[in-house]
């Protein structure tokens, strides 16, 4: 299993983005709102004040998704990310990666393994 971590620069795109991992078979997913460090910088430290003029309104605030999938599923869930979001090497579209799970406790299985609705 893998941990697959994605921040998505435009929140609007994150209901197609959950659509296409229930498509997948992933069931889970948690967002939380985030914020990058251009942006962060730009508000707390005067030195980088120039860059809120860059960021202000131009920018939304970020969407940060958090799910375990298993193996078979990353690449699938990776090229929908890619898909909805455009090429992620672009500029402010977003990151994606992935870490290796060891345990897991407390997660539904996903569709179409076993115990899990089909």
């Amino acid at each position: 299993m893998q941990m697959l971590i994605a921040v998505v620069n435009d929140p609007d795109k994150i209901d197609e983005i959950l659509s296409g991992f229930l498509e997948l078979g992933i069931t889970g997913a948690t967002v939380l709102s985030s914020e990058g460090m251009g942006r962060v910088l730009s508000h707390d430290i005067p030195i980088f004040a120039g860059l809120q003029t860059l960021l202000t309104g131009s920018r939304p605030q970020n969407r940060t998704l958090f799910s375990v999938v298993a193996d078979e599923k990353l690449e699938p869930a990776f090229a929908l990310l890619q898909d909805v979001c455009g090429d992620l090497d672009d500029p402010a579209t977003g990151i994606a990666f992935a870490l290796p799970v060891t345990k897991v406790v407390g997660l539904a299985p996903e569709l179409g393994e076993g115990g899990g609705p089909a």
